[in-house]
């Protein structure tokens, strides 16, 4: 293919909230497009009036911004075969049924529901297949005359071959379906609205896409598409049949492929989260495809600059939120400092922050972030790693307090704070030296005894570095917080 002729396209419905598996689709020829040179078409498919909404195409736009995944040609950019929203294609779609009928590549299709289910329970009962058994193929005019006569609503089918369809998928190599597994199939429905049968190739063959690179749930239509396509170009309509890349399941639990409805499908739940794009991209792209065999966290450039389509694997991959963590947590960490203070701000304000807006202290972010970058998963657990320095009091949490408060802590603390209060505030190392001289004096290692500390001074047994955290607070609200758990021990 030469460098620029590739031409592929993302094409989802505005209905609810964007999920990872057709995340990773967008990736994967976004991805695709950009390695080639070529050109990534985002297109809307908005045709079913009852469940899509503006508010889920608003969404659509602003999770592919958020992600990164731009595109050349679409909603908001434009192009040569604009308008890209199928809601505003209608005429296209009427005109190209007319021809295919006027072709004779389609037919006026009578039958009832209630007769195509008595035809299809008899086939199924016979042993036959259950699809469509072409009854109304080859009516004769006085046929169809009556059956309007009648009042009879019709759809339109598309002819299928008789013959069996090959083609060379670019995921799973040749395949080939025969014409009993492919009945004719309805691409109008009564009512004169076009379906998605029709909808989706023509607006392929229209904007040219050279390459259709989609989820492995719509690999049974491609024959029917490809028996459309062939006619689209003896009718002049399109210019060849693309290449079709059918991508692996996405599982979730119990070997079952991810469902709009499981609770870590939902693309918001990652950006509530704080996950970063390149961190989750990061991760969408190990479904179906890896870097190398010993590397998993690479930059989005880097992906780009390896993807390929031998490359992407057949076999289902299956949704693992702890791995998807882990390299999400990589990400953080290949944040330079300002990068990383910036992408944390909307954890550090309402609604996420527990603290009054005047109580928070740049300065003392902007010390503790380097310490915070080393430990975060999700941007938005920093909330609850520095809500001490910004709380008047630290939060309450009495597993914590009962975990760390064992043996003697009242003497224990009591050491601390003098050690504390004696020590040079102006390095951690000194504070640790206190606190280890304090367990020292009461037969505790340093594990042992700086517990009670962090929790008298954080409210937590897990958090930050303990003596970078005691520095950047100042030694009046450390010795205060120490003060006020020696006074609840005592009561």
């Amino acid at each position: 293919m030469a460098n620029g002729s590739v031409r592929v396209r993302f094409c989802p419905s505005p209905t609810g909230n964007p999920h990872v598996g057709l995340v990773r689709t967008a990736l994967f020829n976004w991805a695709y497009a950009r390695h080639t040179g070529g050109t990534m078409v985002f297109r809307i498919e908005d045709t079913d009036a009852a469940r899509d909404s503006e508010e889920s195409y608003e969404q659509l736009l602003d999770s592919m911004r958020w992600l990164g995944l731009d595109w050349d040609e679409g909603p908001e950019v434009g192009g040569p075969h604009a308008p890209y929203r199928q809601s505003q294609r209608m005429d296209t779609y009427q005109d190209v049924a007319q021809k295919l009928l006027a072709g004779g590549y389609a037919y006026h299709c009578y039958c009832t529901a209630l007769e195509l289910e008595a035809r299809r329970d008899a086939a199924r009962a016979a042993g036959k297949p259950s699809g469509y058994d072409g009854k109304c193929r080859t009516l004769s005019a006085e046929q169809k005359a009556a059956y309007d006569a009648e009042g009879r609503d019709s759809i339109v089918r598309f002819k299928m071959p008789e013959e069996p369809i090959t083609f060379t998928d670019l995921v799973r190599g040749e395949l080939t379906f025969t014409p009993d597994n492919v009945p004719d199939y309805g691409i109008v429905r009564a009512n004169g609205a076009p379906l998605y049968t029709l909808v989706n190739p023509v607006d392929d063959a229209l904007m040219e896409i050279t390459h259709v690179l989609r989820g492995e749930d719509l690999l049974s239509s491609t024959p029917r598409q490809i028996a459309l396509y062939k006619a689209l170009i003896e009718l002049g309509i399109a210019k060849e049949i693309p290449s079709f890349g059918h991508l692996p399941y996405v599982m979730g639990e119990g070997n079952k492929k991810l469902s709009k409805r499981d609770p870590q499908a939902s693309l918001n739940l990652y950006r509530e989260r704080g996950f970063l794009p390149e961190g989750l991209l990061n991760y969408l792209s190990l479904l179906g495809w890896s870097f190398s065999a010993d590397q998993d966290i690479f930059t989005i450039p880097e992906m780009v600059a390896k993807f390929d389509l031998p490359d992407v694997n057949a076999n289902p991959a299956r949704f693992d939120l702890k791995k998807a963590e882990a390299i999400n947590a990589d990400h953080i960490r290949m944040l330079d400092v300002k990068a990383f203070t910036e992408a944390c701000e909307p954890w550090l304000q309402a609604p996420h922050a527990n603290w009054a807006p005047e109580n928070f202290d740049r300065a003392a972010w902007e010390a503790i972030a380097p310490h915070a970058q080393t430990r975060l998963t999700v941007l938005s657990d920093i909330t609850a790693n520095v809500d001490f320095l910004f709380l008047d009091e630290p939060v309450e949490d009495e597993a914590s307090w009962t975990k760390a408060m064992k043996g003697d802590p009242v003497a224990l603390l009591t050491t601390a704070r003098a050690r504390l209060e004696a020590a040079d505030w102006s390095s951690p190392e000194s504070l640790k030296e206190a606190v280890l001289a304090a367990g020292e004096e009461h037969g505790l290692k340093l594990g042992k005894a700086q517990a009670p500390v962090r929790v008298a001074v954080t409210g937590r047994t897990v958090g930050l570095p303990l003596f970078e955290s005691l520095e950047i607070l100042g030694k009046e609200k450390t010795l205060t917080r120490i003060d006020a758990a020696l006074a609840k021990l005592a009561a």
